[in-house]
């Protein structure tokens, strides 16, 4: 008996182990389950996170279109005026003092926006500030700009729009290089 009763023994004892493991597979199983669930709320409050910042930044970009329109709408405005005016009274120099007051206004909100116009006559041309539209024979030496077609601008002394510009190839169709070709002078 001694043998059953050892055999019985192992038996009980190996059916102790296999609900201790039951036990640990179950807990593990579990845990495996909450995990799943919170990767899966984590990624639907990470989609519905992205969601709600491609909204906020459509919005913000709205915001920001509409203060630039708003900034812009007092020079349509006086610009309506000023052509009403002038239809009802036919006087060219009112008009023309009214058009000076807008251009006086459009550049007050340009300078507030940190844009400022750059002068390029006279300058040798820059690739970074300039932008060539005609290159002639001239009177100044080669790169040099004879004309402005367009201004630059800068904004935060960064180029917002390079100057359209014509470019001198020099007397008869250009003199030797110097070696300041493309060297142009930053403004």
């Amino acid at each position: 008996m001694s043998e059953e009763k050892r055999q019985v023994d192992e038996l009980e004892e190996l059916k102790r182990k296999l609900a201790e493991k039951e036990k640990e597979l179950a807990a593990v199983k579990e845990e495996a389950r909450t995990l799943k669930d919170r990767i899966l709320r984590l990624r639907a409050d990470f989609d519905n996170y992205q969601k709600q910042v491609a909204r906020e930044s459509a919005s913000l970009a709205r915001k920001v279109q509409d203060q630039e329109i708003l900034d812009f709408l007092p020079i349509y405005d006086a610009m309506e005026r000023a052509f009403r005016a002038f239809k009802r009274n036919d006087d060219a120099q009112s008009f023309v003092e009214g058009m000076e007051r807008v251009f006086a206004q459009l550049s007050e909100i340009l300078k507030r926006k940190g844009c400022q116009p750059f002068d390029s006559v006279g300058k040798r041309f820059d690739p970074a500030y300039h932008e060539v539209l005609v290159a002639a024979e001239a009177d100044a030496e080669r790169n040099v700009i004879v004309e402005e077609f367009e201004r630059g601008w800068l904004r935060d002394g960064e180029v917002l729009r390079p100057a359209k510009v014509k470019v001198s190839l020099g007397p008869k169709g250009g003199e030797r290089d110097d070696g300041n070709e493309g060297k142009g002078n930053r403004n």
